[in-house]
């Protein structure tokens, strides 16, 4: 039964996703690497705004706090936010640019792709946290969106002021140190990610030996593991269950991630059971996969069979 509708608030890493389309009909003279004739440019809501524009596009009342750079990327992302209707909890940043995943496309295949990123300066972080302090008391659930890019350097005070308020607190988590999310109710990490953590299994019952220890180490309610062609894994205290992949074609993995946690997040503030709410998540990795660049879907998509 659906709950009444709550207010997420999504922190993180917030990124411009550029993408150039063209042909390529030639290799360069200058180096063996081909030309591509750019005949198409997109700009959509990369990072932690990725995760926002999901939520948003499922129909939940969201906003995003994070740091982008005073300049021209900035100006888009925010128009990009207010299109999606997402509130703009963002400090701008005048000693950094904002960050820029720039990808470019030829013949349905990406060729390169090119970051432009800083990392945001100290009083401006100073700033986010209190303007965090000072949202916490209007949401019902985070979160905290982590691409290592400097934004989440405060994330562990946060998640102890989340967690002393009752609200519901699910992380994506980056690096070599997973203690700094300690408390969270849900971590989200692939397979990379956790192996940075726990080092190499050799079966599944080692795998869920070493993601129990980790969990009741950080005093984490539930690890949901995704594992691409494997599908994903949900270790609690209750029990371990693992969920086949069911993509048909995977075109493009861009911000899968960022789909599922989306999902996540709309699923158990909407009052699902954890175990459905990776079921339902699983279903919307699987779609959005099948797309092109940083996608969304849709509730009418999770629930059209």
């Amino acid at each position: 039964m659906k709950t009444p509708e709550k207010k997420l608030l999504i922190v993180g890493d917030v990124m411009l996703d550029r993408y150039w389309f063209g042909e390529v009909a030639r290799i360069s003279p200058e180096a063996p690497v081909p030309i591509v004739r750019v005949e198409k440019r997109e700009e959509r809501l990369g990072g932690a705004a990725n995760v926002a524009r999901n939520v948003a596009a499922l129909g939940s009342p969201v906003g995003i706090l994070g740091v982008i750079g005073n300049d021209e990327a900035g100006d888009i992302v925010e128009g990009l936010l207010e299109k999606s209707t997402i509130q703009n909890y963002l400090k701008r940043d005048a000693e950094i640019s904002t960050i820029i995943k720039l990808r470019v496309i030829g013949r349905q295949q990406q060729l390169i792709r090119i970051d432009f990123e800083e990392r945001p300066s100290n009083h401006v972080l100073q700033d986010k946290l209190a303007r965090f302090h000072a949202l916490i008391d209007e949401v019902d659930l985070l979160v905290f969106s982590d691409y290592a890019k400097g934004s989440l350097v405060n994330v562990a005070e946060m998640i102890a002021v989340a967690r002393a308020k009752g609200k519901t607190v699910l992380v994506d988590p980056k690096g070599s140190d997973f203690s700094r999310y300690a408390g969270a109710h849900l971590l989200t990490p692939n397979k990379s990610e956790l192996r940075q953590i726990i080092g190499d299994w050799d079966s599944e019952s080692d795998l869920a030996t070493r993601v129990q220890d980790l969990r009741k180490r950080f005093n984490i309610d539930a690890i949901l593991l995704t594992r691409s062609e494997e599908g994903m894994s949900l270790f609690s205290d209750e029990e371990t269950i693992h969920v086949a992949a069911t993509a048909r074609e995977v075109f493009d993995v861009s911000g899968a991630g960022d789909t599922v946690i989306a999902t996540m997040a709309v699923m158990l503030s909407q009052g699902y059971a954890m175990k459905d709410a990776v079921e339902i998540a699983n279903r919307a990795g699987g779609i959005v996969v099948g797309k092109l660049g940083a996608a969304t879907v849709t509730m009418a998509e999770l629930f059209s069979n």
